[in-house]
């Protein structure tokens, strides 16, 4: 008798299939965990790449905190585990009750809580990797594998120690560069520039004994995934959403409408008042082409650099300008705007602005060096950007293929995830 030969199953089950058939539960990555460190700009690059990925209704926020206030301004170049160490060898000696720790010339100030006291930081979930790793372990057989997701330095020991305890039940994956030991994820997503340091032009920026020391110091290898911008949560329904929410104040201005975002000087991109003249003296020739302007300013843009914006254009007709205490209006900008003037000092700013493929200009980005001017350099050859000089007019449109980073970084997310074994299923 010969024997029976049966079919070959499908590569991919038909929809409806339980997940018995499609390699079992335990396959299938359904909930992600965010590490964050408490600043916006990071964080929503973990909340970008996870929408992106469809796991933004099953994600949960832990969050690693440094103590606040006082004297630990001046620890925060500590790794967060020493600095609490110390806080904690302060607070022993000092008592627990708000000790002095800083003087503003005779006022004195006091401590403030490990958590953040009133910035709400006690209300979010604090990382604990021991804590993590058990419920990756203990959930495995109901829920499946785990995703992690961090960003920033102080992220950096509790996602590695997470992969480390728990490799068998987790997918980790870091944003932005960790310095060093990049196999201690399983994923690693960073802008280009943040290989800069390894190309000729910086090279002979760092004086040669120094040159063993700056990081990274080997080429990217197959599991890092470069990006040019920062990832974020500007996607096309993010878009659309927002152009709904925000029609009624945005549909009536007249056009075209352009949009200023201003930030605040790094230590890359330096700037004060000066580029705050320019800004205003370039915004007043290209006012006869625009309907109307709309200007917002960032949490890190200093008092003088708004004080003498408000002064300069509060009063013009054609320029509304966002006084903060308003629903903050950056994603009905995003939708309306039909062009954008961003300050040079925001990788995110400029990220988000060219998700739009919309006209992108940039004021200051002369004043960025190293890796920073590598950026700029980057947007500006591929045509994301163009340098607001005053002379242009803004009625004349100008398109790029808009950039895509967080979509193409969740791609490449999938295709690592497959390489496990294992698979995304929102």
């Amino acid at each position: 008798m010969k024997p029976i030969r049966l079919p070959e199953p499908p590569e991919s089950p038909p929809k409806g299939v339980p997940d018995i058939f499609e390699g079992g539960v335990y396959s299938v990555i359904r909930r992600a965990v965010i590490i964050g460190n408490g600043f916006p700009a990071s964080e929503n690059q973990s909340f970008g790449l996870v929408r992106a990925l469809g796991l933004s209704e099953k994600q949960v926020l832990y969050r690693v905190t440094r103590p606040r206030g006082g004297i630990n301004e001046w620890l925060h170049w500590l790794p967060v585990s020493i600095h609490k160490a110390v806080y904690y060898i302060i607070r022993q000696l000092f008592g627990y009750s708000r000790v002095i720790s800083r003087r503003r010339g005779d006022r004195l100030l006091p401590l403030t809580t490990e958590n953040g006291g009133s910035g709400g930081l006690s209300s979010i979930l604090e990382a604990d990797v021991k804590g993590i790793v058990n419920m990756a372990r203990e959930t495995y057989e109901k829920d499946g594998p785990l995703l992690i997701v961090a960003c920033g330095r102080d992220t950096i020991s509790i996602a590695s120690s997470i992969k480390k305890l728990a490799s068998d039940y987790v997918f980790v994956v870091q944003i932005q560069h960790p310095r060093s030991h990049l196999n201690r994820f399983d994923l690693v997503i960073t802008p280009q520039h943040d290989y800069y340091p390894l190309t000729p032009a910086a090279q002979e920026q760092v004086p040669k004994f120094l040159r063993k020391w700056i990081t990274p110091r080997e080429p990217p290898d197959s599991h890092v995934v470069l990006t040019v911008g920062s990832l974020h949560q500007v996607d096309f329904a993010a878009l659309r959403s927002a152009a709904i929410t925000w029609h009624d104040e945005f549909a009536p201005l007249p056009k075209p409408l352009l949009v200023v975002n201003i930030g605040g000087p790094t230590r890359f991109c330096k700037y004060g008042i000066d580029l705050a003249k320019q800004l205003v003296a370039s915004l007043h020739n290209v006012l006869v082409s625009c309907g109307s302007v709309r200007i917002s300013f960032s949490r890190r843009t200093p008092e003088k650099v708004s004080n003498f914006i408000l002064k300069e254009l509060g009063s013009h007709p054609k320029i509304y300008i966002w006084d903060g205490e308003e629903s903050n209006p950056h994603m009905g900008h995003l939708a309306w705007a039909d062009a954008f003037v961003v300050t040079a000092d925001s990788v995110s700013m400029l990220s988000e602005t060219c998700s739009t493929g919309k006209p992108v200009y940039v004021v200051g980005s002369e004043r960025c060096t190293w890796k920073y001017a590598d950026f700029h350099k980057t947007m500006r050859e591929r045509g994301f950007v163009r340098p607001f000089t005053g002379l242009e007019d803004i009625s004349e449109s100008w398109s790029y293929p808009p950039l895509n980073d967080t979509a193409e970084a969740a791609n490449r997310v999938h295709e690592a995830i497959a390489g496990r074994g294992w698979r995304l299923r929102p």
